[in-house]
């Protein structure tokens, strides 16, 4: 049967929401319900992929579902930031199940049913999302990723777990009805219209304080987006199992919040009036203040989640400076850098999940000499730490680079400093732990070959040695988004055009 692409278009959203009938039927049974979840994976993959090539052929493709008011609808469209962002995580929603299978069984975590059923919930909103053809459309499925990723962060059941979901709950949806939806029914009555266009779709003679306040709102109402002062949900969502951590730092969440950032920008303000609003300075220096002081932060974290929490704030910081900058090297940057960030920052959480199911280690001051005991993770740590830093031959090099060349673009030269110096410090708070992994000051390798093996993990011994790896799925997912890499570096041609396509609209 040969679907056509609209069809394509409405199954990737739907297709993940339908799943979790056949995972809940197969709850009691976990390879046929596991079996479930990876089979819809790949079903997604294949339809986000045709779709991507239609985008490629020039081919138009939208939807429509209903008309709540005249003007006011919930449809669908596919430009290149949308498809950028849904290529991204329909490949990495495959991986990171891959990789809970492994942990979730490893650790012996509860009510795993209910964690693939919301998993499938999140990422069927993340399609929507990322294909929305209006800000009332976004603004609707931004919401579902919200409340289905609320049971993700409380998954433990813990009084620690409970709190660190109120806090999440709270802000994103105090941001969201306070700011994010205030600036959307605001901008309906001076736009007009929700419906996204390139170039933006305020008219010429509108009041630039109007616009420049509408902004403001938006930047901060887009909680997702980490910044501060509105970023302690992040750092609180730490308590989740480790695919959870994976799916808000790298496949879902914040990429939704930084994403919306993105599409805000371009297709409702345009870059021609984003540059000259009054506000849009003071949003760089605010994002600007929220990298710096958040990589200060994670150097004062043992705990190796936190400390990885807070780089993420840092680095999405990185996108919304890019979007901020209005620059079209601005926008290609931080176009790349959800994806390199992504695979960069997925890898880190993968590692410190099988540190803590293999040898049951969560502070940074405990891993001293683990290199030898899991060299294939740490390994892959050390790869990934590169690729958030910026240098080759990792991907985050062309990201930063395009970054870097956005606020040279706007003369801005204490952004440019401030990117610089955000970089220096990722150097400070990432590499000293694969180092130390691998080479540690004072440590007895006899003591720490005493530590138990986990379930599933595979055990050799080399001149004494014990080598002990996370299990097999989460050991293959951490080689593959670690190749992912080391693949943006030296391939990154399709996601440069891409991120080039978002300045015109089309593929």
């Amino acid at each position: 049967m040969n679907l056509s692409l609209e069809v394509m278009l409405q199954l990737s959203i739907v297709l993940p929401i339908l799943s979790i009938f056949a995972i809940i039927a197969a709850g009691r049974y976990p390879n046929l319900r596991e079996g479930v979840t990876i089979t819809t994976c790949l079903i997604l993959i294949c339809f986000v992929s045709n779709l991507y090539q239609g985008l490629l052929s020039g081919e138009t493709i939208s939807a429509f579902w209903w008309e709540l008011l005249p003007g006011l609808t919930i449809s669908f469209d596919i430009e290149p930031l949308g498809m950028l962002f849904a290529l991204i995580a329909s490949f990495l929603w495959l991986v990171t199940t891959c990789y809970a299978i492994g942990y979730m069984r490893s650790h012996e975590e509860k009510n795993q049913t209910r964690f693939y059923v919301c998993f499938a919930v999140a990422i069927g909103a993340v399609m929507g999302l990322a294909f929305s053809a209006n800000l009332f459309t976004l603004f609707v499925f931004y919401e579902v990723l919200t409340l289905s990723t609320y049971p993700l962060v409380t998954h433990a059941g813990t009084e620690k777990a409970k709190q660190g979901g109120r806090i999440y709950l709270g802000i994103l949806l105090t941001t969201s009805i306070v700011f994010f939806l205030l600036a959307i029914v605001s901008t309906w009555f001076v736009a007009g219209t929700l419906d996204f266009k390139l170039g933006g779709i305020f008219a010429d003679d509108v009041n630039p304080l109007i616009t420049g306040t509408l902004l403001v709102l938006f930047i901060f109402g887009i909680g997702k987006a980490a910044i501060m002062p509105f970023h302690r949900w992040l750092p609180a969502a730490m308590v989740a199992p480790t695919p959870v951590s994976s799916l808000l730092h790298a496949v879902a969440v914040v990429k939704a919040g930084v994403f919306t950032v993105l599409k805000v920008c371009v297709f409702i303000f345009g870059l021609d009036l984003l540059a000259v609003l009054p506000t849009t300075q003071f949003l760089l220096y605010l994002a600007g203040a929220s990298v710096l002081i958040a990589s200060i932060v994670a150097m004062r974290q043992d705990n190796l989640k936190a400390r990885l929490a807070y780089s993420t704030v840092s680095q999405l910081g990185y996108i919304t400076i890019g979007a901020l900058l209005a620059t079209s090297s601005g926008v290609i940057g931080s176009s790349m850098h959800i994806a390199m960030h992504a695979f960069g920052k997925i890898t880190l959480f993968f590692c410190a999940g099988a540190i803590l199911v293999t040898l049951h280690k969560s502070k940074i001051s405990e891993m001293a000499g683990i290199g030898r005991q899991m060299p294939i993770t740490m390994a892959a740590f050390f790869i990934a730490s590169l690729s958030i830093i910026g240098v080759p031959p990792t991907g985050g090099t062309w990201s930063k680079w395009y970054l870097m060349m956005g606020a040279l673009e706007a003369d801005q030269f204490a952004i440019m400093m401030i990117l610089m110096a955000s970089s220096l410090l990722n150097i400070a708070y990432l590499l000293p732990i694969p180092f130390h992994a691998f080479f540690p000051n004072l440590i007895s390798f006899k003591q720490e070959n005493q530590i138990p093996s986990s379930t599933g993990t595979s055990i050799n011994t080399m001149s004494g040695l014990q080598i002990k790896e996370a299990p097999w799925p989460s050991l293959i997912a951490i080689v593959v988004t670690t190749l992912g890499c080391l693949t943006l570096f030296v391939y990154p041609q399709p996601l440069f055009e891409l991120a080039s396509a978002v300045l015109t609209g089309r593929g």
